[in-house]
């Protein structure tokens, strides 16, 4: 019998094609999504913008989360603006800087959504006509690896109508739920780049402050998620003395990376995921990159099962520390709206917020510090801006400023407003008490008059 299947090196060329030839492919695609953070491939956007721009295809909706600034430089440039909606589920600087350098605040379509949903919502209620994501090169069984981004690219890729992959060598092969095979890929290009990095600011006494008292609720064995900012990389700064943490996070970063180096996260003792270290997107630099290259330890799985709380309780112990812009005096968290626009995203946050806590002895941090605009602003407010409610107040655990912390389960609304303000910062605690008895949060204190003037 004779077999006629192309073997895996001759199906990948007969699928490479350049950049432009990649872009026409394009011609009946209504909604592109697109790879996130890393894993946005550089030439195809280029080669996209450039389609756009000599209507060689039809005006597109893009859905991605935490854009880059190639893609703020081509699809979101301001000469695109009438041809591109972007409908971005979680935003980073440069859509920020695309959305104020075109103006087009209400053509930013921002849809809300937790992170563990979005796979399930790329593909059932938005049609992903098409997706394109930066891969690994393809090993000797023909399979590519999403490398720094499982997230919902592993949901999206094998349920999108059309599949394109840019073939970067930089991009670590990553072990996991994470792979896909040549013959699951419609087209593919080669560009060999290095990865985008992100190097995190040094921390501010502040935000060492703020990580000093969350590592106190840390002990040995414990496993982590760790959020994005100061804050979440100050804590991981402290745990050198540490033994056997474990890991189980939406974010991997350089500061993981070296404590997994340095012996002190071994997952020895999870109760759940034992020996790996579990994320779903990764942001960082080269050495953290080539550190995860073909690493067996390190594990990607998709954002629907590594954030999906009934997973993320399964290992006792764990510890979920992330960072917000607002709380309100009832334990309400706005991590993703500021002066009344979207400012990043819902993210993770609840979907740890809520597994942490349904965890065995586990605990959750929301981390804050208490003033903002160089101490103009409280981060304490009677209400939260804009509606945005990242946590609600039944989910709120632990809230940390650099005056103290406090754990708000079991604390009525009154006793919430009376811890939360002493973690504002002193001088707007005055305001706060008044604006919590305006708000029926706490009592007006009532001094007879014969006493009072007996004072």
């Amino acid at each position: 019998m004779v077999n006629n299947r192309l073997s895996v090196h001759q199906e990948y060329d007969q699928k490479c094609i350049s950049a432009p030839a990649a872009a026409r492919k394009l011609v009946n695609v209504s909604n592109l999504i697109l790879g996130m953070s890393v894993a946005m491939p550089p030439l195809l956007m280029t080669a996209i913008a450039a389609a756009l721009k000599n209507e060689v295809i039809a005006p597109l909706n893009l859905y991605y989360m935490h854009g880059t600034e190639t893609l703020q430089k081509t699809l979101l440039s301001p000469e695109l603006s009438a041809v591109v909606t972007p409908h971005p589920l979680f935003m980073s600087a440069y859509d920020r800087e695309a959305m104020k350098l075109t103006g087009r605040a209400p053509c930013m379509q921002f849809v809300p959504a937790t992170f563990h949903q979005v796979g399930r919502m790329l593909t059932e209620h938005i049609s992903p006509d098409c997706f394109i994501v930066t891969v690994s090169k393809m090993d000797k069984h023909g399979y590519f690896s999403l490398g720094t981004n499982a997230d919902y690219g592993a949901s999206v890729i094998r349920k999108a109508k059309q599949v394109i992959v840019e073939v970067n060598e930089y991009m670590p092969r990553i072990f996991g739920e994470c792979t896909v095979h040549i013959s699951e890929v419609d087209f593919l290009i080669e560009n060999n780049q290095p990865l985008v990095e992100s190097i995190p600011l040094p921390a501010s006494e502040t935000d060492l402050k703020i990580a000093r008292q969350i590592v106190n609720y840390i002990h040995d064995n414990d496993t982590l998620q760790m959020g994005i900012g100061g804050v979440p990389n100050s804590v991981l700064s402290l745990l050198e003395h540490h033994k056997n943490l474990g890991l189980h996070s939406e974010l991997f970063s350089p500061a993981i990376a070296k404590l997994i180096q340095q012996g002190v996260i071994t997952g020895k003792n999870k109760t759940w995921m034992q020996h790996k270290h579990v994320f779903t997107l990764a942001i960082g630099d080269r050495a953290m990159y080539d550190f995860m290259d073909d690493n067996p330890s390190v594990v990607g799985y998709p954002a629907s099962w590594v954030n999906n709380p009934s997973i993320i309780r399964k290992n006792k112990n764990m510890v979920s520390v992330n960072a917000a812009i607002e709380v309100d005096l009832t334990g309400q968290i706005n991590a993703e709206q500021l002066n009344g626009q979207p400012f990043s995203g819902t993210g993770g946050q609840l979907d740890f917020v809520r597994g942490a806590y349904a965890a065995e002895n586990g605990r959750s941090f929301i981390a804050l510090h208490s003033t903002a605009r160089s101490g103009s602003i409280s981060r304490i407010v009677p209400t939260l801006s804009g509606g945005a409610v990242t946590d609600t107040r039944m989910d709120t655990h632990f809230v940390v400023t650099e005056y103290g912390s406090v754990n708000l389960k079991g604390k009525s609304l009154s006793e919430r407003a009376e811890a939360l303000i002493k973690l504002a910062h002193p001088k707007f605690r005055d305001e706060l008490q008044q604006q919590a008895i305006d708000l029926g949060l706490q009592q007006r204190v009532f001094i007879p008059a014969a006493l009072a003037l007996s004072y």
